[in-house]
Parts: C-alpha cells; sequence; structure tokens
C-alpha cells in the first residue's frame, strides 16, 4: 500500500516533489521498478498499455481473473448478444511476462491502452457533465460489464469512476510514433533530484520521472460514437463462491454500508450493485432512504451529530435534500443551464426508482445486476441510447 502524501510525515520525502507522477519513494526493493523511454523497444502492430506490478505485489490473483473473465461464453446456453457485447467492456490481457530488476521481480500486464478514466474527463471538464444520450449509454454499458463479472461469478468490489475508463479510438493505430507525439505531445522527463543535495540517487530509483500525457477528451465534448466504456482494475476483485471476503477495499464515499455495519458477514454481489448506484456518503443516504435497520442504526456512533433517534435529521445541523431537490439541483438545472439536455418527467421517475432499489441497506433487497439491465429506466432510456452508439 502507498501511503497519501497526507499521511507521509517530512521525513519520508528523499526527493524534490515531481507534480502527477508516482511517489518516488516507492522505488526500494519491493516497490516500483525503474523505467525510461525506450528501455523496452519491442515492435508491434499496435499501441498498448503495460502495467508493471510492485515486486511484492499479489499479481497473480488479478491476471488469473482476468484471463477467466476475457474467456469466451462458456456454453451456447450461457451465450447471448448482451453477454457478448458485454466481455467485450472488460480490459482483456494480451499478454503477461516478468521482469528482474533492482527493486526485485515485477509481473507486467499488456492490456490495450485506454483514453482516460470517467473520473479525468470530469474533473478535466468544467461542466463536469456529459450529453444526455451519452450519459445514458455510458450508464447501460456499466451495468451491462458489471453484470457480465457477476454471472462469471466474481464481485469487482472497487467500483468508482478511477476504474472506469473510456476505450481510445481505433485509429490511434494508425498514427506512427512522431504522429502520436505531434498530436498529444512529446513524453517530458523530468530530473529525478534528491532533497539532500550532497546524497546520490540510491539504486533503483530511476534518474527521470515522466508525467503522463493527456489522451482524454472532457466529457461535455464526448460524442455519442466515442462513449466506449473499459472496466478496469480488478486486483480486488474475488469469487464469493470461493472466498469469504470481510473487508471492503472501495472508497469510503461509496463503501457500502452492510461493509460498515456487518463487517463479521461476508461481501458479495450486493456491494457492488450498492457502489454502482451510489455517490452520496452515510448521513446523505439517511436522509435519502429513512432510518437505516436497527443494529445499523445502533452501531452508528456519530448519528446524533445529524439525527434524532427516531431518523428525523436536527435541522439546525442537517439540511435535509430529498431525492427530488438533489435531482433538480444537482442534475436537472445544471444541464439545462448548459445546453446539455434535461430528462423528461417520465425519465426522472423511473431514474430513481432504480436508483432507491440500488441503494437499499439491506444487501438482500437490492436488485441483481440483471435486475437493474432489466429496469424500466435501462429498457427505455439507457439501452436504446447504447444501441445508438453502435450504430453511430
Amino acid at each position: 500500500m502507498t501511503l497519501s502524501t497526507a499521511a507521509r510525515s517530512t521525513s519520508d520525502f528523499k526527493y524534490h516533489y515531481i507534480e502527477d507522477v508516482e511517489d518516488l519513494e516507492d522505488y526500494r526493493p519491493g516497490g516500483y521498478h525503474p523505467i525510461q523511454i525506450d528501455d523496452l523497444d519491442d515492435i508491434t502492430t499496435s499501441y498498448v498499455a503495460v502495467k508493471v506490478c510492485t515486486a511484492d505485489a499479489d499479481s497473480r490473483r488479478e491476471i488469473d481473473i482476468l484471463a477467466h473473465l476475457s474467456l469466451s461464453t462458456v456454453t451456447a446456453a450461457d451465450s447471448s448478444p448482451r453477454k457478448d457485447a458485454a466481455s467485450g467492456m472488460i480490459c482483456k490481457i494480451l499478454d503477461q511476462f516478468s521482469i528482474t530488476g533492482p527493486n526485485g521481480t515485477h509481473s507486467c500486464i499488456v492490456t490495450v491502452p485506454a483514453r482516460c478514466s470517467l473520473k479525468e474527463t470530469r474533473e478535466a471538464s468544467g461542466p463536469g457533465l456529459f450529453q444526455l444520450d451519452v450519459a445514458r449509454s455510458l450508464a447501460a454499458q456499466l451495468a451491462m460489464s458489471v453484470g457480465y463479472v457477476h454471472s462469471r461469478g466474481y464481485v469487482h468490489a472497487d467500483l468508482h469512476l478511477g476504474n472506469i475508463l473510456l476505450q481510445l479510438p481505433s485509429t490511434l493505430d494508425e498514427l506512427s510514433v512522431p504522429a502520436l507525439y505531434e498530436k498529444f505531445g512529446a513524453p517530458d522527463p523530468q530530473t529525478v533530484i534528491p532533497l539532500d543535495s550532497t546524497q546520490s540517487l540510491e539504486t533503483g530509483v530511476p534518474s527521470h520521472a515522466v508525467p503522463p500525457v493527456w489522451l482524454g477528451i472532457l466529457s461535455h465534448e464526448l460524442n455519442l460514437q466515442e462513449a466506449k466504456l473499459l472496466l478496469s482494475d480488478f486486483g480486488v476483485a474475488f469469487s464469493p463462491f470461493k472466498e469469504n471476503r470481510l473487508q471492503s477495499y472501495t472508497p469510503l464515499l461509496i463503501r457500502p454500508p452492510e461493509a460498515l455495519f456487518e463487517p463479521i458477514t461476508p461481501l458479495s454481489f450486493p456491494s457492488d450493485i450498492w457502489s454502482l448506484g451510489c455517490n452520496e456518503i452515510t448521513a446523505q443516504q439517511v436522509e435519502l432512504q429513512g432510518r437505516m435497520p436497527g443494529q445499523w442504526w445502533d452501531k452508528w456512533e456519530s448519528r446524533d451529530k445529524w439525527f434524532y433517534e427516531d431518523g428525523r435529521p436536527k435541522a439546525a445541523e442537517c439540511d435535509v435534500w430529498d431525492w427530488d431537490r438533489r435531482f433538480k439541483e444537482w442534475v436537472q438545472e445544471p444541464r439545462e443551464r448548459r445546453g446539455l439536455g434535461a430528462l423528461g418527467e417520465e425519465e426522472k421517475v423511473a431514474l430513481l426508482v432504480l436508483l432507491k432499489c440500488m441503494l437499499r441497506w439491506r444487501p438482500g433487497e437490492r436488485p441483481t445486476a440483471e435486475d437493474v439491465l432489466e429496469s424500466t429506466w435501462m429498457r427505455n432510456w439507457a439501452m436504446p441510447a447504447y444501441e445508438r452508439s453502435r450504430l453511430a
């Protein structure tokens, strides 16, 4: 685990900070492998991404899971056009190998390169919004990809916008390396300099770090044809049929409540469904969903700060935003102001019905991924937008 900058003490830092690159202090035995531009020069007919794991990482799990998910559907009876399409939304392993360096032996996973994450495309955009049909199509694709993962017996366990990627246009492979640099910018290596000017670089630390180039697109500029999704990062995925997973690795703000309030109960597929529909913190969920189950309510130590015992919010400390208010001020009005299309009343009702089901407190009361795909909003709005994207 890499400590965040906020969690490190001043004494932990050995090198001058370089923006947008990995923690330089993690170039150590068991950590990162030092790589420079042109270290590996194998020529292929297409661009690829190479994930070089830390030497102490248990990468075998992710490789095995991705390999299993990459297999074609096992039987004809299990096959369907939707599942076959969804299998193409999972980040696939093209190759794998190991490399030994000064910090140990590192597993390397070769995959197709991605454009950017949904988190990055939203953060780079002023409004942080997608065109309406694009948003519908991406929602459909995410539900399809999660449904596919579940159908193969796995829980992703880390669903958030940073792990949901946009595919690059297929025309990328038509660019030569010089043309690629001209279009997106050439690498700009930054010299790694020790904080102590009397010290030299430690063994295993690269002489230069390379900030990433931007291959992405602003969210509001993404068109329907380009809105093709890849679900990535299966490093903490698991099969609930083969192991009991008690700990959730999902970011705290979208962590399923059973992981917080029933820490000895194994997680399963409903935890993904919560993350799929969740963008709120616990206190806001109580405002939307009402008082949580009794045994969880009793375990929530900070509830008195926000709510009375019967679940009513304390008005002085808690500004109540119900579903309608949130939807109006966070979805409809921003979309209308920027001319990106607002939802009609019928679609709004169908979408809120789906979200309320996905965010039910008890895991057993949430819909399955297949139920989500068969919901009114998915069938009447999201899936049709996805189908239009395939024809665009």
